[in-house]
């Protein structure tokens, strides 16, 4: 079945894998002055990341001895989980070259490689625990590549934004979509069939409307700071309030942690 009927598409005519490979390859191999500038927005993103992955695991009673990130981009997750002593083993696979050279360098993580987009060149069962952290809104069969991380990892870490909302139909927003690969606008209830679909059951979850530094990144001036400011007080606040009314206003992150189902 698919994804289409629980979940609009965002760029239609992206999905095949030799463009997405192109269009990644693209965007890690920026002008050095970008380059920087989304490196550290990733190292940024990473402390939230990291937060999800752990609070999640912590309340399952999950500690895993071997992590796989699969989508690990530059690997600012995976040295992140390194620094607060979390994950054990730590690799990761990514579709883009450029990506895999950053991440590889990196000396925290334990190895990197480059695989396909779909099929993991690994035994069953040998990883604890695997991420695929804001990974399926980029894939155009995202259940197909969730059943195919659970079948290597005993236990997999999903993180999407929930993009079908008041706010992210906006032109600016879909625009920004566009650029950053998204091929599907997910809501919650879309994401937990995308783990039905692949045979897994959720054991925790969380959403996250996202930290202050978050929405004050971008800002070039005192006013622009203030801007972001005042979003992040409106969002963190409607989350905590009234939650069902922020999801369906602005995008906020959603985390799960995911076991095969029986398990």
């Amino acid at each position: 079945m698919s994804l289409a009927v629980i979940a609009p598409t965002i760029i239609p005519g992206v999905e095949d894998p030799a463009a997405l490979v192109q269009f990644y390859e693209e965007a890690y191999s920026a002008d050095p002055a970008e380059g920087a500038l989304y490196e550290r927005w990733r190292a940024l993103g990473a402390l939230g990341k990291a937060d999800h992955v752990i609070a999640l695991c912590q309340r399952a009673g999950v500690a895993p001895a071997s992590t796989l990130e699969v989508g690990c981009g530059d690997g600012a997750l995976l040295a992140e989980l390194h620094r607060r002593h979390f994950g054990g083993a730590l690799s990761g696979v990514e579709i883009a070259q450029a990506a895999v050279a950053i991440a590889a360098a990196r000396p925290e993580l334990d190895s990197v490689s480059l695989y396909d987009g779909s099929r993991l060149a690994l035994a069953d069962r040998a990883y604890e625990l695997g991420i695929l952290s804001h990974v399926l809104e980029h894939v155009p069969e995202p259940s197909a590549l969730l059943r195919e991380v659970a079948r290597v990892c005993e236990s997999v870490l999903v993180e999407v934004p929930l993009e079908a909302n008041w706010s992210a139909r906006r032109a600016g927003k879909r625009e920004h979509a566009v650029e950053i690969g998204h091929l599907h606008r997910l809501d919650r209830a879309a994401a937990r069939e995308i783990v039905a679909r692949a045979g897994l059951s959720i054991v925790g979850e969380l959403e996250d409307p996202l930290p202050i530094e978050v929405h004050r990144f971008f800002a070039s001036s005192p006013q622009a700071r203030a801007a972001g400011s005042c979003r992040w007080l409106l969002r963190s606040g409607t989350h905590r309030v009234a939650a069902p009314l922020a999801r369906r206003a602005f995008t906020l992150h959603y985390a799960c942690l995911c076991l095969k189902q029986g398990a």
